[in-house]
């Protein structure tokens, strides 16, 4: 079979347009940063004998490279971050178990695409909140939309919307977006049906595949007592969990580690310290008159983490063998 030969291309006659109707032509075709530009790069184009080939070229990347920086600020203004955090700011030297490796598989497009989920666990100040912007606004960088509300306000919204009978309607704002974050779970008391709302969102999420990012100060075993039901608060753990990770953050508080209020002096420590070879530098009585070693006060019961405790008094330590308490 023979192939037939090209038809030439048709030879196009040269449309004589000036610079004002240029104008027209750019924005029809909704190519605002090409209009802003195109007579200074068609100058520099002229005086440095640049081909048709290489105008073009410059033209569409300046304008390809202009609305990925327009869609990467309108977005990162749409997720409503209550502040701007990237992850090379984050310092992992103040983390004893956390490596920025361990966040890898988060910084990534598969984070969306495979619908990971992540819990984000410590005390105030640890950056929990610091690393839940950066990864949101990671996924932003990689085409995706985040959004960003505290727990106090989503619970809010969505209580309010039950209670008037638009909660259905009310979910696409927190089901929607490629990834959402909810921040401070565990910070402030919630209302009665808090499980309820929460849960909805969570399980249309979960169904979905999108992921979600927690940050909390509460341990998993108080979501019940916080979210006011334990079931719930199991089932949504069940589904944040089931493609997610647990992360927690120790290290000193970032807001006040300048004032170094979580260091203990050496003096303090020596003080502190009840058994080893020099013993407690204020030893106190271990047996009283009439007990045993190996008993506790009469009133007493020995609690799970070696302590004997009486109601309304203070935490004692156990005593154990001659006088010494065991160590940890």
């Amino acid at each position: 079979m023979t192939k037939k030969p090209s038809q030439p291309m048709p030879v196009l006659a040269l449309p004589k347009l000036s610079e004002g109707q240029l104008d027209p032509l750019f924005r029809r075709l909704n190519l605002a940063h090409t209009r802003r530009i195109y007579q200074e790069v068609a100058d520099r184009a002229e005086k440095e004998n640049w081909t048709y080939r290489d105008f073009l070229a410059l033209l569409l990347a300046e304008e390809v490279a202009h609305r990925k920086q327009t869609r990467l600020q309108r977005c990162t203004r749409q997720a409503h971050f209550p502040f701007f955090k990237t992850i090379d700011e984050f310092d992992f030297t103040l983390q004893s178990t956390l490596r920025q490796s361990l966040l890898g598989s988060y910084l990534g497009p598969d984070f969306v695409t495979e619908g990971r989920s992540l819990i984000l666990y410590g005390k105030t100040g640890r950056g929990k909140t610091h690393l839940a912007v950066a990864i949101g606004y990671r996924a932003i960088q990689n085409g995706f939309e985040t959004l960003c509300i505290t727990a106090a306000k989503l619970i809010e919204d969505l209580s309010n919307a039950s209670a008037k009978g638009l909660l259905h309607q009310s979910l696409s704002a927190y089901t929607h977006p490629h990834v959402l974050v909810v921040d401070e779970i565990g910070y402030l008391s919630y209302g009665p049906d808090a499980a309820n709302v929460l849960f909805h969102v969570v399980n249309d999420r979960h169904l979905r595949k999108r992921p979600m990012i927690f940050t909390t100060n509460k341990p998993l075993s108080a979501w019940g007592k916080v979210l006011h039901d334990e079931d719930l608060a199991a089932a949504i753990l069940d589904r944040v969990l089931e493609r997610g990770r647990f992360v927690p953050l120790d290290g000193p508080s970032g807001r006040t580690r300048h004032l170094s209020l979580e260091e203990v002096s050496p003096a303090k420590a020596e003080r502190l310290r009840i058994s080893g070879i020099n013993g407690s530098e204020f030893p106190e009585p271990t047996v009283g008159k009439g007990q045993q070693r190996g008993q506790t006060l009469p009133g007493y019961r020995v609690g799970q983490e070696g302590y004997s405790t009486q109601p309304g008094s203070a935490v004692t330590p156990r005593v154990d063998g001659a006088g010494e308490a065991p160590m940890n």
